[in-house]
């Protein structure tokens, strides 16, 4: 069976090497992507041909569930190299409709070790179980969760340390909150950009902040 996978790759790359016969000599020079994409391992979402973009203009990582764990150093080695190394202008976090992960997290089953990764989400069904309860059809109820796990995590990006480093550098950044639904093949914005510390504690619901690095006003006697 891995035998056709083989195949398929060697007819790939010979009608890549057809079609433009630089194609994988400037592939190899080039790594300067805008784009972090933080997506959902399900193979239903192939990131590159869903934005149109090459595979140098987009740095992928995936998991299950899209999910942006502060504490998983896998997710934070590949934030801080986007961020740091790569010089990305945005990280999106890109959800779908239907997500088995979602899915998975409130089936109210033991599943073993993924019942772990998935507590963030299993954690956010039950902070907003009363508004989720009053959607009726259980596919409805779903993909509105989907949603607002996108919006979780973007909102856990704009508190991250990695993200404020880059603003406080100067660095151009915007965060982004996307779905996509297999049965169109469509992105939908679900309007979460967040492009600096301002609209980053606005959006997590911090209270306003001066810079930390000023040293405060001194008192008069």
């Amino acid at each position: 069976m891995t035998q056709g996978v083989f195949r398929r790759n060697l007819a790939w790359a010979a009608a890549r090497a057809r079609d433009d016969r630089n194609f994988f000599t400037d592939l190899a020079a080039q790594e300067a992507p805008d784009y972090l994409w933080i997506g959902c391992a399900d193979s239903h979402l192939p990131a590159h041909d869903l934005t149109g973009l090459a595979p140098g203009e987009l740095f992928v990582h995936r998991n299950l569930a899209n999910l942006a764990p502060a504490q998983d150093a896998n997710f934070l080695s590949v934030l801080q190299y986007a961020l740091e190394v790569l010089k990305v202008r945005h990280v999106v976090v890109c959800g779908h409709y239907g997500c088995g992960g979602v899915r998975t997290a409130v089936s109210g089953e033991r599943h073993g070790l993924v019942d772990n990764w998935l507590q963030p989400v299993r954690s956010l069904f039950w902070r907003h179980a009363e508004e989720l309860d009053a959607i009726l059809d259980v596919e409805t109820r779903l993909n509105h969760l989907c949603e607002r796990n996108v919006v979780e995590q973007v909102g856990g990006l704009a508190g991250n340390p990695l993200v404020h480093d880059a603003w406080r550098r100067g660095q151009p950044l915007a965060l982004h909150g996307w779905i996509y639904s297999i049965h169109d093949g469509l992105l939908r914005d679900l309007e979460t950009t967040v492009c600096d510390l301002h609209q980053a504690r606005a959006m997590i619901g911090a209270p306003a902040a001066s810079d930390p690095r000023r040293k405060p006003a001194r008192t008069r006697a």
